[in-house]
């Protein structure tokens, strides 16, 4: 009669429920406790003007998978083209170690590639001129830790031009306010042939705040001309700053004299039309490329994107003005303020 042997049996049984159980805690310490990434970000709002630029970033981030306070933090800080404080902030950035920094416009992200020289934070800009400095290499190969979303400042500069030159005809002298100091020569450089071939005289007026525009207004206002006929803004800060734009505005609205370039109101009186990028489009695309560079991409390689021309009529002060738009122009109009 054969004897069953059943020892070999009961010690293998308990080996493999131990194991079983050391596997299955190794993998939920290794999965399910393993914490999630939680990115920080800091944001440089350099411009008031600009800031649903963060509105759009914020929202497309979110459609990305980044819910704040759970994978994302976001340090918002905003200033209004303001040197000392951009610097302050950076370092304040760099301090902490904010695993990404994305900031807006042109000023803002210079003063950022420099403050991140050495730590090699990624810089991701949006809102921004690569014309005129040295910011990056090349739209396809940008270098350094820094990639982004280009302002296509002279296409903007010819196109607000032509719109100009369309809706008001008869002026023939233009003046154009400016941030002095900026580096604008690429706007400029494309502007003054075509100004030129159209017949129409080129008045630019550097001045550094908005105290320097209203001497040069007030001196002007004493005469009977003023010397100019209509007052266009190239994509400059000086303009789009609340207290120079107001000085302009009181300038112009007793005159009944048209401005235009950027969309801008202040009472009821503001530009004509402006032609501008969308800002909420703009932050949108900077999420995008935020997003890649999270995920590992090599600023340095990552080509720069260039953000799309939006035209906008504020048809009130059109009216107010007296006057007739064609309708070919209000049929290119993306948006009629009516």
């Amino acid at each position: 009669m054969r004897k069953l042997v059943t020892k070999d049996r009961g010690r293998k049984d308990p080996i493999l429920v131990w194991g079983l159980i050391l596997f299955l805690c190794c993998t939920f310490l290794f999965t399910g406790c393993r914490k999630e990434k939680i990115y920080r970000i800091g944001v440089l709002s350099g411009l008031d003007y600009g800031y649903d630029i963060v509105v759009g970033f914020q929202e497309k981030m979110t459609e990305l998978g980044y819910v704040e306070g759970k994978n994302v933090v976001y340090d918002i800080q905003r200033s209004n083209f303001d040197m000392a404080e951009y610097q302050k902030i950076l370092q304040k950035f760099v301090a902490d170690k904010v695993d990404l920094i994305f900031t807006f416009p042109t000023e803002a992200t210079i003063e950022a590639k420099l403050a991140t020289a050495e730590s090699k934070i990624p810089v991701v800009f949006g809102f921004c001129n690569i014309e005129d400095n040295d910011l990056i290499n090349s739209i396809r190969e940008p270098g350094g830790n820094i990639t982004g979303v280009r302002y296509p400042g002279p296409d903007l500069t010819i196109k607000r031009f032509e719109l100009m030159r369309a809706i008001v005809p008869e002026a023939t002298r233009y003046w154009i306010p400016i941030q002095k100091g900026y580096p604008l020569d690429c706007q400029i450089d494309a502007l003054i042939p075509v100004a030129k071939a159209a017949g129409v005289q080129i008045e630019f007026f550097p001045a550094a705040d908005a105290a320097e525009l209203q001497a040069e207004l007030d001196r002007r206002g004493q005469a009977a001309d003023p010397g100019f006929d209509v007052i266009l803004f190239l994509a400059e800060p000086l303009t789009v700053t609340p207290d120079a734009f107001a000085v302009l505005n009181n300038f112009a609205a007793p005159r009944r004299m048209p401005i235009a370039g950027a969309l801008i109101s202040e009472g009821d009186y503001g530009t004509i039309f402006g032609v501008n990028i969308d800002f909420i489009a703009t932050g949108r695309q900077s999420a995008t490329v935020v997003d890649q560079v999270l995920k590992g991409a090599d600023p340095a390689v990552t080509p720069v994107i260039s953000s799309e021309s939006f035209f906008q009529i504020n048809y009130g002060i059109v009216q107010k003005i007296g006057l007739n738009l064609d309708e070919t122009i209000l049929n290119q109009a993306d948006e009629i303020i009516r």
